[in-house]
């Protein structure tokens, strides 16, 4: 059974509830995420903010303001009045499978990964799905042109 640890990214990119819109849309454009884990000062997972729930609260681009305006408004808003709480997660043993299932049943985006004792460890994604999908039509093209 290929788990979820095998594919999960544990390299993670957090915030917390007082951390503000333009901070998570920084940071969302500087690490090129759609989805930032929302934590505690224990490293307990508290919620989940994705680009989209950004999009949502934020100024459009098209709307005739300065950037210094939205800036300003977005900098008012905290992330906990946003993000998401009600969160599935996973853990480092679920199976890759279950997962994507879970993943394309729900449609979600992403897949929180949780340790025993409930700490963050790590994120599954959809992106993380497609570099699994190239890697295996790599690995298939060899073998087709081998025979």
């Amino acid at each position: 059974m290929i788990t979820v640890q095998e594919l999960m990214s544990d390299t993670l990119h957090t915030l917390s509830t007082h951390d503000t819109i333009h901070t998570a849309r920084e940071l969302m454009l500087e690490k090129r995420i759609r989805h930032v884990p929302i934590v505690d000062n224990r490293g307990n997972l508290v919620g989940l903010l994705t680009k989209h729930d950004v999009l949502a609260v934020s100024i459009s681009t098209l709307a005739e303001v300065e950037n210094t305006v939205r800036d300003e408004l977005e900098e008012s808003i905290p992330i906990g009045e946003v993000m998401i709480t009600d969160l599935m997660v996973g853990y480092p043993t679920t199976s890759l499978r279950e997962a994507a299932q879970f993943m394309l049943e729900q449609k979600h985006g992403c897949l929180p990964i949780l340790s025993t004792d409930q700490k963050l460890v790590g994120i599954l994604t959809e992106a993380d799905f497609v570099k699994l999908a190239l890697h295996l039509i790599e690995r298939l093209e060899s073998v087709v042109e081998k025979v």
